[in-house]
C-alpha cells in the first residue's frame, strides 16, 4: 500500500517540468494525524505500508517530518505492519542532523537530480534563474558519506534523453549505485525521439553489462525492473497500478488523490477523490482506477504482461486518459524490454549463476523505486524466489 504525503507545496526551486503547483500551503499536524489513522485503517497485515514525504520540497518542513514519523512510530497499530518510510528531495537542503534522523528511523533518501551540471541546470533552477547543480552535488556526496544508501531519480526530456549514458556515468562517478531514470511523460515526444529510444536503452544495457563484468553492479531501473519481470513472467496483479484503491496521495489541505503526480495545486481538481475529514468518494475512486484491458491494442500485444501500460497517471500525462497508453510509453516500454532481454541473455551466457546470485542479492537487500516518475519506493521482498531453474522463458520483444 502506497501513501504519499505532500507536506508542503512550497519549493525553493523552479523546475520547468514540475507537475506540482507551488504555493505556501503546509500540512497541519492535525491533518497529518488523520491521514496516518486512515493509512493504518486501510492497511492489511500482509502488505508493506509505504509512507513517502513529498512536496514541494519536503525538507523545507523537516520539523513536520519528524513529528509525523513520531506519530507513525507511536501509533497503536505500528507493530502490526511493515512500514517503509522514504523522502524525495531536490537535494538543496541537507545536514548531518537530517542524515542522523534518516539513518536512525531507516528512512530511504532519494535525491531528484537530472545529471551533470549542464543537464541539471537546464531544468532545475532557483527562482532567480541560477542553477542548482553545485548544491545538489554537494548533498549527494555528503549523503553518501553519512547514509547507508542513497538513491537518485533523474528525469529525462526530449532535450536530454540522448545524454542518458553521460547521466549514468556522472552518478556512478559520485558513488551512486541505485539510479532511476524517469521520462517526462508530459513532454512533447516526437516520433523520431521515440524511435531513437531503442538505441539509447540498448546502450544503457551495454553499460549495465559492463558494470557487472567489472564486479561493480549498478541498479538501473530501466534495465533491472524489466529483467525482474522476465525472470518471473511479468507483472503480478499486486504490482499493477492501484491508484485510488491501494495508492493515495494527500495534499497539505487533506484533499486525497489517486497519485501524487495528480495533486496539481492541491485543490478539488478532476482527480481529487475525497478529503481526509470527509472520506473517499466511491464513484470517483472507480473513475480513477486504470483499466488498461479496455485498450484493445494493449490487450492483444504479446508484451502486455511485461509492460507498464497500467500506470494510470503516466497514461494520463501521455494520452489524457487513465486507460490509454500513449505512443511514447509504448515505444519506451518496448525498448526497455528489448534492452533488458539482451542484457539478461548476455550476462547469463557470460556469468551464469554468478550473475543471478549477484542480481538477486543486490536487488533484494535494497528498497527499489518503480517507474512512477521515480517517486515510489517499494520493497522487492519477493525477488529471491525467482531462480534460473524455475523462471519463465525470456520473451522475444
Amino acid at each position: 500500500m502506497k501513501n504519499t504525503l505532500s507536506i508542503t507545496q512550497k519549493c525553493n526551486l523552479d523546475c520547468s517540468y514540475c507537475y506540482i503547483k507551488k504555493h505556501n500551503s503546509v500540512m497541519s499536524l492535525e491533518i497529518a494525524e488523520m491521514i496516518i489513522d486512515q493509512i493504518f485503517e486501510y492497511a492489511n497485515n500482509k502488505e508493506i505500508v509505504d509512507v513517502g514525504f513529498f512536496g514541494g520540497e519536503p525538507l523545507l518542513n523537516y520539523s513536520l517530518i519528524k513529528d509525523i514519523v513520531d506519530i507513525i512510530e507511536n501509533h497503536p497499530q505500528y507493530c502490526e505492519h511493515i512500514i517503509a518510510l522514504d523522502v524525495v528531495t531536490n537535494g538543496t537542503i541537507f545536514s548531518d542532523e537530517i542524515a542522523e534522523f534518516l539513518r536512525h528511523h531507516q528512512i530511504t533518501f532519494c535525491v531528484s537530480c537530472d545529471g551533470p551540471p549542464h543537464i541539471q541546470d537546464a531544468f532545475r533552477k532557483h527562482p532567480n534563474g541560477s542553477g542548482s547543480s553545485r548544491l545538489v552535488e554537494g548533498t549527494i556526496k555528503r549523503a553518501l558519506q553519512l547514509l547507508p544508501n542513497v538513491l537518485v531519480n533523474a528525469v529525462f526530456h526530449p532535450r536530454t534523453f540522448r545524454s542518458l549514458i553521460e547521466v549514468v556515468e556522472y552518478f556512478s562517478s559520485l558513488g551512486i549505485r541505485q539510479i532511476y531514470l524517469s521520462p517526462d511523460f508530459s513532454a512533447s515526444w516526437s516520433y523520431n525521439d521515440s524511435a531513437l529510444l531503442a538505441k539509447i536503452y540498448h546502450d544503457l544495457a551495454i553499460m549495465y553489462v559492463d558494470y557487472y563484468r567489472q564486479d561493480d553492479p549498478h541498479y538501473i531501473n530501466i534495465i533491472d525492473s524489466k529483467i525482474l519481470l522476465l525472470l518471473k513472467g511479468g507483472y503480478s496483479d499486486g504490482e499493477r497500478c492501484k491508484m485510488g484503491c491501494k495508492e493515495f496521495a494527500f495534499a497539505p489541505s487533506g484533499n486525497i488523490y489517486p497519485c501524487e503526480r495528480l495533486i496539481g495545486a492541491g485543490d478539488v481538481n478532476q482527480h481529487c477523490i475525497g478529503h481526509i475529514s470527509k472520506g473517499l468518494s466511491k464513484v470517483k475512486q472507480c473513475r480513477s482506477q486504470s483499466n488498461i484491458l479496455s485498450n484493445q491494442k494493449c490487450r492483444e500485444c504479446s508484451l502486455s504482461n511485461y509492460c507498464m501500460n497500467w500506470c494510470g497517471c503516466s497514461n494520463y500525462f501521455s494520452s489524457g486518459t487513465y486507460d490509454q497508453c500513449g505512443p511514447f510509453i509504448c515505444a519506451s516500454e518496448k525498448a526497455a524490454i528489448a534492452a533488458a532481454t539482451d542484457a539478461l541473455r548476455q550476462l547469463e551466457q557470460e556469468l551464469g549463476a554468478k550473475y543471478m546470485d549477484s542480481l538477486l542479492t543486490f536487488i533484494s537487500n535494497r528498497f527499489c523505486m518503480d517507474e512512477r516518475n521515480g517517486t515510489d519506493i517499494c520493497a522487492c521482498s519477493s525477488v529471491p524466489e525467482y531462480a534460473v531453474g524455475n523462471r519463465s522463458p525470456i520473451v522475444s520483444p
